[in-house]
């Protein structure tokens, strides 16, 4: 129990693109060398580190470390091949080992301050380790000019190789008819916080590349709006654990399954006579307007001042409000105590087609809400309900669940869903053929069998 509690908190990360390219690219290099016909002043690893240090995540990445590398590297050589010329014309200096050492700590200066002058104070540190390799060896140097030429050519060839091996692409097929649904729950801790930079970097590059993607809420869209209304999605969110459908581009609601009205006016009452205050959660005119019933609590209202600041929801002190604008009924307090609520209201909810959902109550130490939706209000039917809309312009689209077992438990699970999604949206190519043809052939059989 032990050890499988232990490997539950393991996180076996999967070996990224980058990490495989980089092997690739430090492979080629070595081989490259071997075919060359391997040389006394060749040096391979000065080949394979560059390749290492200049791989990225993308060509442009490569290219602007490749650049750097190639920078330092000649102002390395060029003072190094300085020392190799001016050094031997003082013989003096090769019997004083630490007039030599002196003289390589100076040529060191002046690599670094080269990059500096030239505005390049990045490759400095590169310039120094290119020139304290060329002259290392001094004075067991026979040409200076190819001790030079051979570190330069040794960058070259790892540069060259690291941005042909980032620029190949592995065959795919970018999967623009289907609808990805992913819960906001798995991209951040509670509704209160921001989605991770390097999610939103991920998911917004999806976008623009045209996947389409529905991010399902258990709560209302005023908690993402300020973050998500600049990403061009294509598709609405499933919002309110599935009560709403929500367009975050027009600000409007594409479907709503509120409460029966005869539902809300009986359960009402039944809180009321169990002398329950509760807030009351109505959309009318694409606008959430929270109504108040009841005296507010102080569980209640540290919440009501944790929220009330958003500008994408109205608080209203009356009871003015159309029943058959109540989407849920929400009440706050302590886990034990709702549980007890919802056990003695649990009898009637299949009359009344009413569902019930305890969720922790973030803003609220040790404190949960209980909500009240439709019983037909659930993220099942409207994701049917979004298909069913979306394929009225598009009917070929079909829907594909990306879901995290563990749930958010660090920023890092978030960015192995994205990595899922891309992978997804992005499948390599013969893969994908080859299924399709396997999902081809078991429908036939099946209708075969009928």
């Amino acid at each position: 129990m032990v050890l499988r509690s232990f490997t539950n908190h393991i996180h076996l990360q999967p070996i990224g693109q980058r990490i495989v390219k980089t092997c690739v690219a430090v492979t080629l290099c070595l081989l490259f060398y071997m075919l060359r016909g391997y040389r006394g002043e060749d040096m391979p690893a000065e080949a394979a580190i560059t390749a290492i240090i200049c791989m990225h995540t993308n060509i442009q990445g490569t290219k602007e470390n490749a650049l750097s590398r190639f920078f330092g590297t000649l102002i390395g050589a060029f003072w190094g091949f300085l020392f190799l010329v001016i050094v031997p014309m003082f013989p003096a200096l090769s019997t004083r080992l630490w007039a030599l050492f002196v003289l390589m700590g100076l040529g060191t200066l002046l690599a670094l301050h080269s990059a500096v002058l030239i505005k390049k104070p990045d490759v400095a540190g590169l310039a120094a380790i290119v020139f304290i390799c060329v002259v290392v060896n001094y004075p067991d140097i026979e040409s200076p000019m190819d001790q030079a030429f051979h570190r330069i050519l040794d960058v070259l060839v790892g540069t060259t190789i690291a941005i042909a091996v980032n620029a190949v692409r592995l065959p795919r097929k970018k999967l623009k008819n289907r609808v990805f649904f992913i819960r906001l729950k798995d991209l951040r801790p509670n509704q209160f916080m921001e989605i991770p930079t390097t999610v939103l970097y991920r998911l917004q590059y999806l976008l623009q590349d045209g996947a389409k993607i529905s991010l399902m809420s258990e709560h209302a869209p005023a908690f993402y709006a300020t973050q998500l209304g600049s990403l061009p999605f294509s598709v609405p969110m499933i919002v309110m654990d599935g009560a709403a459908i929500y367009d975050i581009n027009e600000n409007a609601y594409r479907w709503i399954q509120s409460i029966d009205s005869n539902s809300s006016r009986w359960l009402m009452k039944r809180l009321e006579s169990m002398d329950l205050s509760f807030f009351i959660y109505t959309i009318h005119r694409d606008r959430n307007c929270i109504f108040h019933h009841g005296t507010l609590t102080e569980a209640e209202n540290i919440v009501y001042q944790h929220v009330k600041k958003s500008p994408y929801r109205y608080y209203l002190d009356d009871d003015h409000f159309t029943m058959a604008d109540v989407v849920y009924l929400k009440l706050v307090g302590k886990r034990k105590d709702l549980e007890k609520i919802r056990n003695q209201l649990q009898p009637t909810f299949e009359k009344m087609k009413l569902r019930a959902v305890i969720r922790e109550q973030a803003g609220l130490e040790n404190g949960s809400s209980l909500y009240f939706y439709s019983a037909y209000a659930t993220m099942e039917q409207a994701q049917k309900q979004l298909m069913h809309l979306l394929r009225q312009t598009e009917p070929d689209l079909e829907p594909h669940e990306i879901f995290s077992e563990s749930g958010f438990r660090s920023e890092y699970d978030a960015i192995r869903l994205m990595r899922r999604l891309i992978r997804a949206y992005e499948p390599f190519w013969p893969l994908y053929r080859k299924n399709k043809r396997s999902d081809k052939a078991d429908a036939s059989a099946s209708i075969t069998s009928e």
